[in-house]
């Protein structure tokens, strides 16, 4: 199991609104080029999204899938990769004062990566965490900078993140 958190320095309903949009999944999900609602009940239980993901000339499709969902505090998402598998990514907001204490849970579920899961996966796992939660931070800090009667403490597009795994 891959598990990586990050303190993101805005409060917990910032980052939900963040992960409620599932047009921005494509900003702040390593490797997604794109993304776009299959229906328009995101984030409920069985609502689903599609992405793209873009590799050189290839471009691969799949589809994510809302399993749980309890706002502004827990989602688990399984990711469809097609041939690839699929995986099981538990995401958790926690108030960390008048912050946000994010926790990525990822394993793979099935297909091949459900069969061959080992350490050196899981290390794969937390190396696109450790750019996946920073790049969520600063998708936070934007989207809470532009809301009107924003009161972010960062600027766009600036990463405040202040806690790594």
């Amino acid at each position: 199991m891959a598990i990586r958190h990050q303190v993101i320095e805005q409060p917990p309903d910032s980052v939900w609104a963040v992960l409620e949009d599932p047009e921005l999944y494509a900003d702040w999900v390593v490797g997604t080029s794109a993304s776009w609602p299959l229906d328009t009940r995101w984030p409920q239980v069985d609502a689903a999204l599609a992405y793209r993901v873009d590799l050189g000339p290839w471009t691969l499709e799949g589809r994510t899938v809302v399993r749980r969902v309890e706002p502004p505090r827990w989602l688990e998402l399984e990711v469809d990769s097609g041939r690839l598998g699929t995986a099981r990514i538990a995401i958790e907001v926690r108030p960390w004062g008048g912050q946000a204490l994010v926790l990525v849970d990822e394993h793979p579920l099935r297909g091949p990566g459900g069969v061959l899961h080992a350490a050196p996966l899981d290390l794969l796992i937390q190396l696109r965490h450790r750019s996946m939660l920073p790049r969520l931070a600063r998708t936070v800090e934007r989207v809470a900078a532009a809301a009107p009667g924003s009161t972010s403490r960062a600027t766009a597009g600036e990463p405040t993140t202040s806690g790594r795994a």
